[in-house]
C-alpha cells in the first residue's frame, strides 16, 4: 500500500489517501492515479508510514515544504522550535529522561510531571 498526501494551494493536507500498490508502482503513478480520481483540487505528495522519506508521515494539517522534502506537522506551542534538520518540533528545554510523566507547560514553558 503507497500513501499520498493530498495538498492545497497554500501546502496544507487536507487528505491522505491510501492506493493499492498495482495501481502506484512508484509516485508519479499514485499520483495519476488520484488526479484521474478526485477530480483535481490540489495536487499530491507521496508519504511515508516509516518515515523512510520526507521526514514524517503526513497528516491532516500538516505543511508541505518543498526545499526541505518534508511533511511539518503544526507547531503544538509557540515556544517550540522547528529542528531544521528532522522537521519535527522540540521544546526549548529537553524533557527530562527518567521514568516518570510530564506535560509542557507553556505559560512556564517547562516540563511539568504527571502525577
Amino acid at each position: 500500500m503507497a500513501y499520498f498526501a493530498h495538498i492545497d494551494k497554500d501546502n496544507k493536507v487536507i487528505r491522505v489517501s491510501s492506493v493499492n500498490d498495482a495501481e502506484a508502482p512508484n509516485e508519479q503513478a499514485g499520483i495519476d492515479f488520484l488526479t484521474k480520481h478526485n477530480n483535481g483540487g490540489g495536487w499530491y505528495k507521496q508519504t511515508y508510514i516509516d518515515e523512510s522519506q520526507r521526514k514524517n508521515y503526513a497528516g491532516v494539517g500538516y505543511i508541505w515544504e518543498e526545499v526541505k522534502d518534508a511533511f511539518i506537522a503544526p507547531q503544538p506551542y509557540p515556544s517550540w522550535i522547528l529542528n531544521e534538520t528532522t522537521c519535527k518540533w522540540e521544546a526549548p528545554t529537553p524533557m527530562p529522561d527518567d521514568d516518570k510523566k510530564y506535560s509542557w507547560n507553556e505559560e512556564t514553558t517547562s516540563w511539568e510531571e504527571i502525577i
